[in-house]
């Protein structure tokens, strides 16, 4: 399952998606209203080949707790990009949308993808976060340093979708074999 929040980088999800269905992965798409404002909900459901879950309230739910059948479902939830307000939530516990109430029903590996300004990954309050999340067993692919959307180079960048895909591909071929 792949969770997308709103920020710039969320532009390269499609991509992603793309890369674990070509793998015979099946996907489904959790993704914040924010995360619409970057890339449509019409090019995620049709790369995903499955309906994008939004809205924990949408009638045209598949089911009345999406959050929880989805938990039962994935095998591994990917947030890419993880954003520093997603971070935030995730870390606090605050579950107020599709993608935060299905990582706190999510009991299975978890990897973040994180992607913001250089001043705002470098801010303590998102290192507290991410060291919490990580010490909690929350894996992390990146940040990359590189180009930025605001025109600085720094860390911050999201990892590339092929670098995401190989992070993800060798640890299910460890899982598989240990």
């Amino acid at each position: 399952m792949i969770g997308i929040s709103g920020g710039i980088a969320a532009y390269k999800a499609p991509d992603l998606i793309r890369l674990f269905v070509k793998a015979g992965a099946e996907v489904k798409v959790v993704a914040t209203e924010n995360a619409l404002e970057f890339v449509t909900r019409l090019t995620l459901d049709t790369v995903s080949k499955s309906r994008v879950y939004v809205d924990p309230f949408e009638e045209a739910n598949e089911y009345s707790t999406e959050h929880i059948a989805l938990n039962d479902w994935a095998d591994i939830l990917l947030v890419a990009p993880a954003t520093a307000n997603v971070l935030g939530k995730f870390a606090s516990g605050i579950a107020d949308d599709a993608l935060t109430t299905t990582f706190l029903a999510f009991n299975k590996p978890v990897f973040f993808a994180p992607a913001m300004n250089r001043k705002m990954y470098e801010h303590f309050s998102v290192q507290k976060n991410m060291e919490y999340l990580r010490t909690n067993g929350i894996h992390f692919i990146g940040p990359a340093v590189g180009e930025l959307a605001c025109g600085e180079t720094g860390i911050g960048r999201m990892e590339e979708p092929m670098v995401i895909f190989k992070a993800l591909s060798d640890f299910i071929s460890e899982q598989k074999r240990g």
